[in-house]
């Protein structure tokens, strides 16, 4: 590769944030109402996941509802209308419809027009840095591409309120990001990475009937394999792992280590998953970003709206070195890093 093409190849490379939104719904589900859906109480839930409240949809609201209003404001921050989004894609596990996808929804409740590309990406947890990973390579062949990249979710759709290991975890709520090829002003997305293990699918399957594999026949009621299940131990054990090695192999791809990171963005999974991720990376809690108190999991949309919300409240500035990790069914897992 000669000076030229060097030179070519290097700006091609460079992925800026415009703008950042982030929205979550009005209602609180409290860990004192849930004690009256099911056997559980407010210690157990603090004590096992530090969860205290997370957001629920009202009725009729999906999950393209979401995602518009994140979509809006990560427009807004960027002073770019919706009809210059090029591309638009929508990390979810819990869309509108099979058919038409999330993203497609959204194009027409943004009136984004002149946008070329819609669809949603299905990585689960793990599914806003996937995202981030396609909207690369989208600005590497078209730098002037305008990617909306959108983890929505409305986890509560997917849950069984009679499971107490499971529904007390989940929140609905949606982030976005506008990235692009061009403007370096903006914060730059620097690298990604991310891994997948299929044959640890079955530690947290979503839908073991109403699919394909097993498709309902009229009339039939829905049970409980239709939602979330998992096998908590075993999740802790791979998302820990998983996350602080692939932290560390990202970040020693560009020369660096957790200790010239200013604040890492995790998966916001539980409490007990955070801390011990910090743990294994050998990082204080100080530079680790949390709100799972108050949203609990929101799958897809965890890491974006942590995001969104850090920068929202300075917790996040200008010259800063931020690190997303996310873990999720698939299994699937990511990280980003970035420099404000």
């Amino acid at each position: 590769m000669d000076e030229d093409e060097a030179v070519t190849h290097d700006m091609k490379d460079q992925t800026y944030i415009l703008g950042l939104g982030h929205y979550v719904p009005e209602p609180v589900l409290t860990n004192a109402e849930l004690e009256k859906m099911v056997e559980t109480s407010d210690e157990w839930i603090r004590s096992r996941t530090g969860i205290v409240e997370r957001r629920m949809v009202e009725e009729g609201q999906g999950c393209s509802d979401l995602a518009l209003q994140a979509a809006l404001k990560a427009l807004a921050q960027a002073e770019v209308d919706p009809a210059e989004v090029s591309h638009i894609l929508v990390a979810t596990f819990t869309p509108d419809f099979c058919t038409p996808t999330t993203a497609c929804v959204l194009q027409a409740k943004l009136g984004a027009d002149s946008c070329s590309m819609a669809m949603d990406l299905a990585a689960g947890c793990s599914g806003f840095t996937y995202g981030l990973t396609t909207a690369r390579g989208l600005c590497a062949v078209e730098p002037e591409s305008k990617v909306l990249v959108i983890g929505s979710e409305v986890c509560t759709s997917r849950v069984n309120f009679q499971d107490r290991n499971t529904c007390v975890l989940f929140g609905d709520g949606a982030g976005a990001a506008l990235i692009s090829g061009q403007g370096k002003d903006h914060p730059r997305l620097i690298d990604t990475r991310l891994m997948a293990d299929g044959a640890q699918g079955h530690l947290l399957p979503v839908g073991r009937e109403g699919g394909s594999a097993a498709p309902y026949k009229l009339g039939q009621v829905v049970s409980q394999n239709y939602f979330i299940q998992m096998n908590g131990r075993e999740l802790f054990r791979f998302a820990v792992r998983g996350m602080a090695d692939l932290a560390e192999q990202l970040l020693a791809k560009h020369g660096l280590t957790v200790a010239d990171v200013d604040m890492i963005i995790p998966h916001q999974a539980n409490m007990r998953i955070i801390e011990a991720l910090a743990k294994k990376l050998s990082c204080s809690m100080d530079k680790v970003y949390v709100n799972v108190d108050r949203f609990g999991n929101t799958s897809a949309a965890s890491v974006i709206i942590a995001l969104s919300e850090a920068f929202d409240h300075g917790r996040v500035v200008k010259g800063m070195r931020v690190v997303l990790i996310s873990f999720g069914a698939g299994l699937t897992w990511g990280a980003a890093l970035m420099e404000l």
